[in-house]
């Protein structure tokens, strides 16, 4: 079992920055791809960013050039730098890891992220 430890959410205002980190208790297949995923009151669960294990970043359109999604392999943690936060990103975030070839995969608990002035 692997589990995903979230940090990193909080209050901040409009134009202001977080960042995120979701800590992986251990990597059990070395093709993998980590993301950050949200969803909003009444809203759907959308993907917001991700990132394999070679390193290659895909983003949502509504926060690239915003966001940064980047990842430290010795600690086994993915990171979401949110810079320009505007209201719309207000949501609970949920870091992800699947296990590509292995059929697992595994979530946080999530974090919430409040943008308000």
């Amino acid at each position: 079992q692997v589990q995903l430890v979230e940090s990193g959410g909080g209050l901040v205002q409009p134009g202001g920055s977080l960042r995120l980190s979701c800590a992986a208790s251990r990597i059990i297949y070395r093709t993998y791809i980590m993301g950050w995923y949200r969803q909003a009151p009444g809203k759907q669960r959308e993907s917001v960013a991700l990132i394999t294990s070679g390193g290659t970043a895909n983003y949502a359109d509504s926060v690239k050039g915003r966001f940064t999604i980047s990842k430290d392999n010795a600690k086994n943690t993915v990171y979401l730098q949110m810079d320009s936060l505007k209201p719309e990103d207000t949501a609970v975030y949920y870091c992800h890891v699947d296990f590509l070839g292995s059929r697992y995969d595994a979530w946080g608990q999530g974090t919430q992220v409040t943008v308000s002035s």
